[in-house]
């Protein structure tokens, strides 16, 4: 317990770099997510096909690979980073913008096609149906499990501390080495800082979600 008490200061800058990561790949995430959706149901087949091509390929690539590509073989191709951080986001709102692609298509499906023909019918064009009409109500209905995608986001991250970024797993592994004899003490006190995090998102998509319950 000392070496936990010890590293606070330590366990504090991991967790705050954890969130900043998983705030930051969230937000981007979701809106790159929201267009491979919205180009999935599109009229024009090849957005669809690059929409389909893109979450298959990133939901079926191991992310370890994906942030090899990022911090490593984008900087041999021209692409600099001032920090490991960059590479880090990049490589996690690209990976989770899959999940979230698939997340909001499946609230567009929910939607009664009933009413993108009335919309349609009235003149509304594709893009007016789609952002007056179909995702208002698309995104109600899936907020809890585009909650549930943000707090596998947050323990995604933890992949970041093998690439020199020093957020909570990074500072984990660098005191595992401090305290080689006190390695499960440590690791304890990592996994409580994610529980910080990602215990009150599940708490609060299982309040949104019987909310939407009830409003339906």
């Amino acid at each position: 317990m000392d070496a936990v008490i010890e590293s606070l200061p330590q366990y504090w800058d991991g967790f705050l770099r954890t969130l900043y990561l998983s705030v930051i790949s969230g937000l981007i995430a979701l809106v790159v997510g929201t267009l491979l959706a919205a180009m999935r149901v599109s009229p024009v087949a090849a957005l669809r096909g690059f929409s389909m091509f893109y979450v298959e390929v990133a939901r079926n690539t191991p992310l370890t690979i994906i942030f090899f590509f990022s911090a490593i073989v984008l900087p041999r191709l021209g692409v600099k980073f001032d920090q490991f951080e960059v590479a880090a986001i990049i490589a996690l709102s690209s990976y989770t913008a899959a999940f979230v692609a698939e997340a909001v298509r499946s609230g567009v499906n929910s939607v009664p096609v009933g009413q993108a023909e009335a919309a349609r019918s009235v003149g509304m064009t594709f893009t007016q149906v789609l952002g007056f009409i179909v995702l208002p109500q698309a995104l109600r209905t899936v907020v809890p499990p585009l909650i549930n995608i943000v707090i596998a986001l947050v323990k995604n991250s933890s992949v970041a501390g093998a690439f020199f970024v020093l957020e909570l797993f990074g500072y984990g592994r660098q005191l595992s080495n401090d305290y080689g004899d006190k390695v499960l003490w440590v690791l304890l006190g990592v996994a409580f800082f994610y529980l910080l995090i990602t215990v009150p998102l599940g708490l609060l998509a299982h309040f949104v979600e019987r909310k939407v319950a009830i409003a339906r």
